[in-house]
């Protein structure tokens, strides 16, 4: 009977063990990908951002180019 009790206690205390290496492992896992996610959201807004920085600069260009001739053709005529 003690020898099926000892046995119990050590695999009781095996098993609590694993449990507790198994949920630091998935906590570690859960922080990795939420470290992941956030990586990813943060390089596709600047990538959205720098696009819209580059449109805003071409869109100016295009305007002040236009009102540049027509205040040009204004002045020649």
């Amino acid at each position: 009977m003690r020898g099926s009790y000892a046995e119990f206690e050590a695999a009781l205390a095996e098993q609590t063990v694993e449990e507790r290496q198994r949920a630091d492992r998935l906590r570690r896992e859960a922080a990795a990908r939420s470290r992941a996610r956030r990586r990813e959201r943060t390089r596709k807004a600047g990538t959205a951002r720098f696009l819209l920085l580059i449109s805003a600069i071409i869109g100016t260009a295009v305007i002040v180019t236009i009102v540049m001739f027509q205040v040009l053709a204004a002045v020649m005529s």
